[in-house]
């Protein structure tokens, strides 16, 4: 799997959690997703079982720790399908 096609399958499951006021076009790939997208806590823990079930990867807590932006995410998930 490419890099722009996580990076794909990525924007779509954090647009999911968007808040109302924060449209879809703001997702880029070094948004982070807290402060730039104002994704809360929460919904970061559904992110990452998205990712999981998308990617069919495990996330461990390290991993989670480290996915601060899109890009964190994808460079995970490339590493993760990779290993």
């Amino acid at each position: 799997m490419t890099q722009a096609e996580i990076q794909d399958k990525l924007f779509t499951i954090v647009k999911t959690y968007l808040p109302q006021d924060v449209d879809a076009t703001a997702i880029k790939s070094n948004s982070h997703l807290m402060n730039d997208l104002n994704i809360n806590s929460a919904h970061l823990v559904d992110i990452a079982l998205d990712v999981e079930d998308e990617f069919d990867i495990i996330l461990d807590e390290k991993d989670m720790e480290n996915m601060q932006t899109v890009e964190d995410a994808v460079r995970i998930v490339q590493e993760k399908i990779t290993a």
